[in-house]
């Protein structure tokens, strides 16, 4: 039986002042702890691929390849969403980055971080039709949260920082890096630029919330004896699952979760009434028909969630808080806005609690418990 032979595995380089721009590139993902790559080569992209090579050689980033550039996209999103890490895929030019478009599009309107990698023709051949020439560029704006056209080598681990950094922070999203297929293998004066040492000065997101509106908020649940709080997909962007737990438990406020949201609330708690909307519990949506009190803690009001809206909690004050401005009075508007990091206004709230010596009343919401726990005795979930 012929013994195959295997070939010396290529070594990285050591670190040099000059370098190629895919050098640059892949040294800046490791350096940020990218350890997993999700994509499909193509032309446009290869200078970037030889350097996947050997960097994959070396053992410090796995190229996972798939079938289809879309699968790169949703596998990069299920990742991030599993391991709270930055997705990250690869795409070449044309039909290799239009692919991801879908991918793309889901990751944004649910708020993963995500940083998509694309493939481009050679700079001068921009704007001349050239072969696989798509502006994947004004093609995907309206679906990211930011999005680079790398010109010139050197550049490439100061755009990768700021990558991160935007799709990681504020309300998560998608950041696209467009390569041209020059810039990839074009030689530069590489120097690495330290993962959070940007400086964005016209990106600042809000992390602390209002004072005057973190009182009104806990004013307003010490007064509350039908409350309720909804919780999305922002409540685990922010991993305030603790400061959750700790504000229903102390003012006995029954939880409500969207579909983004299931997993920030443990749903075998007595305090949990499960998913609300049409897919949701029958309890838990005449519990935000009946309340006095709807705190949204990092959901957005979505139609599958309220229905007709001007029927959703049609009764009940409103307080929401959310990390994205923009989110805040889009769709419903709220008695209470606070703008802010929900872990840390939740702190900032709890701490308020603390100070005025306010919580612990179980008996202010037993009345409200018990007619919750009525509608779940009558209309039980039953699992198959």
């Amino acid at each position: 039986m012929e013994v195959a032979t295997t070939q010396p595995l290529p070594t990285l380089p050591a670190l040099a002042q000059r370098q190629t721009g895919a050098y640059a590139l892949l040294d800046s993902l490791h350096r940020h702890g990218v350890q997993h790559i999700f994509g499909y080569p193509g032309g446009a992209i290869l200078p970037i691929y030889d350097e996947i090579y050997r960097f994959e050689a070396a053992g410090k980033i796995e190229h996972i390849l798939v079938r289809h550039e879309q699968g790169a996209a949703h596998a990069a999103d299920g990742y991030a969403r599993a391991t709270g890490q930055v997705g990250v895929c690869f795409a070449t030019s044309g039909p290799g980055a239009t692919n991801l478009v879908t991918g793309i599009a889901t990751a944004q309107m649910d708020s993963i971080p995500m940083v998509v990698v694309t493939g481009q023709v050679p700079s001068m051949m921009i704007g001349t039709d050239a072969f696989q020439e798509t502006d994947i560029y004004g093609i995907t704006l309206p679906i990211v949260k930011h999005s680079y056209v790398v010109r010139d080598p050197a550049e490439m681990s100061r755009i990768v920082a700021e990558a991160f950094y935007i799709a990681s922070s504020g309300r998560p999203g998608v950041v696209l890096i467009d390569v041209p297929k020059d810039i990839g293998a074009k030689m530069c004066d590489y120097t690495p630029v330290a993962p959070g040492s940007v400086k964005l000065p016209g990106y600042k997101p809000t992390v602390r919330g209002n004072p005057r509106q973190i009182n009104q908020a806990v004013q307003a649940i010490a007064k509350s004896r039908q409350p309720l709080l909804y919780v999305g997909g922002g409540a685990i962007s922010a991993s305030a699952h603790e400061e959750i737990k700790q504000l229903a438990e102390l003012f006995q406020i029954p939880v409500t979760t969207t579909l983004m949201g299931k997993g920030a609330f443990n749903e075998i708690h007595p305090l949990s009434v499960g998913m609300l909307g049409m897919h949701g519990t029958a309890y838990a949506n005449w519990a935000v028909t009946d309340c006095d009190l709807l705190i949204a803690v990092g959901a957005r009001f979505d139609d599958r969630v309220t229905g007709k809206l001007e029927e959703f909690a049609s009764t009940a004050k409103v307080i929401h808080i959310d990390i994205d401005p923009a989110e805040v009075g889009k769709n419903r508007t709220p008695d209470v806005p606070i703008v802010g990091d929900i872990k840390q206004v939740l702190i900032q709230l709890l701490q308020r609690v603390r100070e005025l010596g306010l919580g612990g009343n179980t008996e202010q919401t037993r009345a409200w418990l018990d007619t919750i726990e009525g509608w779940r005795a009558d209309n039980p979930l039953v699992a198959p």
